[in-house]
C-alpha cells in the first residue's frame, strides 16, 4: 500500500545514493523506488509481478546474492532492511514502465518524481563526460535519447487527476454509479441530464413514454415557462401517475400545464422530442424512463437523422386524450 508519510522529494543529492552501476547498466533498486513513490517494497514488486509481461530482462532483473552483498559492502548501506532475497534492479526503461503500472492517488506525484530522477540522470551524464570512456558515453547518450522519446509517449498516456475523464470526475465527486446517465457520450448526474435537455427547448417538449411518474413532472418543471408540454403515454407504470400528483405540479408551478395523450401502444421505446414541427426539432432516444432517473446507469442519445420520425410523431400528436385518475 502507498504511504504518503514516507514519500520523499527526489533531488540530485538523494539521487546520487540511489543510482548504481550493475552489469554495466545504471539501475535503481526496488526498495529505493518504493521509497520514492511512497509504496511498500512488497507492494511495488507485487504490481510488477501482475504486469510481468511489461518488464522484459532489459527493463528489470534480480541481483544475485553476490552482487547484492558486494553492492552493500561497496556502498556501506543497510537500506535493504535485512531482506532475505536480493532486490530487483530496474533500468531506465524499467523505471519509466513502473509509472504505468503503479496505481493510486500518488500517480501524479510518481510521474513528477520520475521526471526529476531522469532529469538528474541526464545532468549527471553531462557533467561527468570526462570521467566516462568514449564508448560508454556514446552508449549512454544513445540510450538516453531513446528514453526521452519513451517518456514522452508514456507521459502522454498517463492519467493524472487533472486529465480524468468526465465520467471518472463524477465518481471522484462521490456520485454513485447508479446515478450516472450518459447523454450523447458524456456523463451527467441523471437528474441534471434530463433537466439540461428540457431547458434547451425553445417552444415545445413532447415526451413519448408509457412509464411516467412524479419525477417526470419534476424534470419538466426546469423547462422554460413558455414551452408547451405534451406527454404521450399509456401511463402503465406501477404506481401510475395520478391526477392529484399532476394537480400538485400545477399548484407548485403556476401558469404551467401539460397535455396528456394516449400512446395507443405504438411506442415500445422512450423518446424526448424538442420543438416538434420547427426547424429546431430534435429527437432523443432514451434508454430508460425519466421517472427512473438515478436508479441505474442509462443512456440518452440524440437521433441526427429524424426524417423518418417526423410523420410518426405528427400522427401521434392526434391521439386521444389520456385521462389521469
Amino acid at each position: 500500500m502507498a504511504n504518503d508519510n514516507k514519500l520523499i522529494i527526489v533531488d540530485e543529492s538523494t539521487l546520487k545514493d540511489k543510482i548504481y552501476t550493475i552489469r554495466g547498466q545504471q539501475v535503481m533498486l526496488d526498495y529505493d523506488l518504493a521509497e520514492i513513490y511512497g509504496y511498500e517494497t512488497r507492494y511495488l514488486n507485487l504490481q510488477v509481478k501482475h504486469n510481468i509481461n511489461r518488464f522484459p530482462d532489459d527493463f528489470m532483473f534480480q541481483l544475485t546474492q553476490d552482487e547484492f552483498d558486494n553492492l552493500m559492502l561497496k556502498n556501506s548501506t543497510s537500506s535493504h532492511g535485512g531482506r532475505r532475497k536480493p532486490p530487483y534492479a530496474f533500468t531506465e526503461q524499467g523505471v519509466y514502465q513502473l509509472a504505468t503500472v503503479l496505481k493510486g492517488e500518488l500517480a501524479e506525484r510518481q510521474s513528477v518524481a520520475i521526471m526529476r530522477v531522469f532529469r538528474a540522470m541526464r545532468e549527471y551524464i553531462s557533467q561527468n563526460k570526462q570521467l566516462l570512456p568514449n564508448q560508454e558515453l556514446f552508449q549512454l547518450s544513445a540510450r538516453q535519447a531513446a528514453l526521452e522519446g519513451q517518456v514522452r509517449a508514456i507521459k502522454d498516456n498517463m492519467v493524472s487527476k487533472a486529465d480524468l475523464s468526465d465520467f471518472m470526475k463524477l465518481f471522484d465527486q462521490g456520485i454513485g454509479n447508479e446515478e450516472i446517465l450518459i447523454l450523447d457520450g458524456k456523463p451527467f448526474k441523471a437528474d441534471e441530464a434530463y433537466q439540461k435537455i428540457y431547458r434547451s427547448a425553445k417552444s415545445k417538449i413532447t415526451i413519448i413514454d408509457d412509464y411516467i411518474g412524479t419525477k417526470t413532472l419534476h424534470h419538466l418543471a426546469h423547462s422554460k415557462k413558455t414551452v408547451k408540454i405534451t406527454i404521450i403515454s399509456d401511463n402503465t407504470a406501477r404506481p401510475r401517475l395520478r391526477l392529484t400528483e399532476y394537480n400538485d405540479f400545477v399548484t407548485e408551478n403556476p401558469g404551467r400545464s401539460i397535455t396528456f395523450l394516449q400512446s395507443m401502444h405504438r411506442a415500445h421505446d422512450r423518446y424526448i422530442v424538442l420543438d416538434e414541427g420547427t426547424k429546431d426539432m430534435k429527437v432523443y432516444h432514451c434508454g430508460a424512463s425519466s421517472k427512473d432517473a438515478g436508479k441505474r446507469i442509462t443512456t440518452i442519445t440524440r437521433i441526427i437523422d429524424i426524417d423518418d420520425y417526423k410523420a410518426t410523431i405528427k400522427t401521434m400528436m392526434g391521439n386521444p386524450v389520456l385521462i389521469l385518475r
